[in-house]
């Protein structure tokens, strides 16, 4: 497998960043190999969902973010599990936390979003957590997509949990509006949900159309990410994409 590009800064000033989205249920699994594999795949966004909610969750995502080389920069428990980590290189702009409408009797959903620059790059991100019930995890797929329209800038990134693959209708929605990364520029693995038969697709990364993507997939054999790592840090696969973010 080819390696992903290194984060770099390209000659007009268009920085290639490296996006991880991850499920990490509530870190209680193997915290040890979790960090290991953030850390492994080099990212400069890690788009988290199923944060710690209750008990001492801060901490806990900080232990994580400060063992995987990042810094919190918004969600957890104030956006009902999505959370978005970050390098150094990033500067942030603003953030928000965003309790989505609930459907009684199921879960709480949210969106963790901010704006930030790498560079001379001015990015729009999103994790999301998509609900188990179809009508209102398009409902959810929708104002989604009203969320970062609302962000005010002409490049952003989405990535999360859709609980569905890519033939359903909320995961077709979002690709109609936006670039499916993993579709748009094969790599690595492709099923991030391996406890389904078959193991199917249904955590993915998005971006806006003016983005370039230079590769996305779950880093099955990226150096320093080994399967028994993979198998011990949580029960999903986690998706990495390579982006070339063109300068404002």
């Amino acid at each position: 497998m080819e390696p992903l590009p290194n984060s770099r800064t390209g000659p007009d000033g268009s920085p290639v960043l490296r996006v991880l989205s991850y499920n990490i249920r509530s870190m209680r699994d193997d915290t040890d190999a979790l960090a290991r594999v953030i850390t492994a795949c080099a990212p400069d966004l890690v788009l988290i969902q199923e944060a710690p909610r209750f008990f001492r969750w801060r901490k806990k995502l900080a232990r994580l973010a400060a063992a995987s080389g990042q810094v919190i920069l918004t969600g957890g428990a104030t956006a009902a599990g999505p959370a978005i980590l970050c390098s150094l290189r990033a500067t942030v702009e603003r953030t928000e936390d965003v309790l989505l409408p609930r459907t009684p009797g199921l879960d709480r959903r949210g969106l963790a979003t901010a704006v930030v620059r790498f560079g001379a790059a001015r990015l729009g991100v999103v994790s999301c957590h998509l609900s188990l019930q179809g009508a209102e995890r398009h409902e959810q797929g929708r104002m989604l997509l009203d969320r970062l329209a609302g962000l005010g800038v002409e490049h952003a990134v989405a990535g999360g949990d859709l609980n569905e693959g890519p033939g359903g209708r909320t995961f077709r929605l979002l690709a109609e509006r936006l670039q499916d990364c993993r579709a748009v520029a094969p790599w690595g693995g492709e099923e991030t949900w391996p406890h389904s038969e078959p193991p199917r697709r249904i955590d993915a990364i998005f971006a806006t159309k003016g983005i370039e993507v230079l590769g996305c997939g779950v880093p099955l054999d990226h150096p320093g990410v080994t399967r028994p790592d993979l198998a011990a840090a949580t029960d999903h696969l986690p998706v990495l994409a390579a982006l070339r973010v063109p300068a404002a």
